[in-house]
């Protein structure tokens, strides 16, 4: 099933929306913030900060409030701040699941209308072409 666009954002996409947080910012700022933030381990080159500054602008979740020669600042709308607020949940379950105990042997609970998704065996079902 294809995702609807900015579903889940990507790791630059995260760290742009992190640092808007904080206030209003112009573009070399926020790469400045994030490389700080991250200690060098994220690094957005121009091309990439301004793909995600102009498709953030787009979708509604940052919008311009200066434009001083061809400095833009931005700051974060309601709506960005709920995307990265949903997008920081998601990871917490991601980084939730990883600490937790293995469950791959408990049964999966049971979707509503009772039926798992195309292609997934049932529990204690083999799969086509196993052989235990």
């Amino acid at each position: 099933m294809p995702r609807k666009a900015l579903e889940e954002l990507t790791e630059s996409m995260f760290y742009v929306l992190m640092v808007f947080c904080r206030g209003p910012l112009c573009g070399v700022d926020a790469a400045t913030a994030i490389a700080r933030k991250t200690r060098g381990r994220v690094r957005l080159g121009p091309a990439t900060l301004y793909t995600i500054l102009a498709k953030f602008e787009k979708e509604g979740y940052l919008r311009e409030v200066q434009l001083e020669g061809r400095k833009r600042t931005y700051c974060i709308t309601e709506a960005g701040r709920a995307a990265y607020e949903a997008e920081l949940e998601r990871l917490q379950h991601c980084i939730a699941d990883a600490q937790s105990p293995d469950t791959a042997s408990q049964p999966l609970p049971t979707p509503a209308g009772g039926r798992l998704p195309a292609g997934m065996p049932a529990v204690g079902t083999p799969k086509e072409g196993v052989v235990g």
